[in-house]
């Protein structure tokens, strides 16, 4: 009497994707769940990114538009700065760059610059939108 398993009784080999050894498949499932997992992830983190960017710069209170110029304000410390709105003359499509022939900020200009103005808080934006315009309507710049 045979001891050995027939040809019958033995599982198949499962059939492995192109280019996967059999001592590799299991790496390769768990590398194939661990990307997409990741995928997933970073595709709701990037849905989420800018509707929680403009909530914490002010979004409802200011429009999109109004959180670009109060960026724009701070950035280069000039109040009379505002962002244009459909530019498809700025660089790469053409024109001046956006911050040619600035001097109001307080950067320091190098190889690699550094930015002198303060980190925007969490609803900054709407303050400084609101301190402006009180003293525009009390007269003062």
């Amino acid at each position: 009497m045979s001891t050995q398993p027939s040809a019958a009784e033995t599982s198949p080999e499962p059939e492995l994707p192109l280019g996967t050894t059999a001592p590799f498949a299991r790496m390769h499932r768990w590398l194939k769940r661990g990307i997409l997992v990741c995928l997933v992830a970073l595709v709701v983190e990037g849905s989420l990114t800018v509707p929680a960017l403009a909530l914490w710069y002010g979004w409802p209170t200011l429009s999109l538009t109004e959180i670009c110029d109060e960026m724009m304000k701070v950035r280069y410390s000039d109040d009379t700065l505002e962002c244009e709105q459909g530019a498809f003359n700025a660089p790469p499509l053409g024109g001046k760059p956006e911050a040619e022939g600035q001097t109001t900020a307080r950067d320091q200009w190098g190889v690699q610059p550094k930015p002198e103005w303060k980190r925007i808080g969490y609803r900054e934006l709407v303050r400084n939108h609101d301190e402006r315009i009180a003293r525009q309507q009390a007269g003062h710049p």
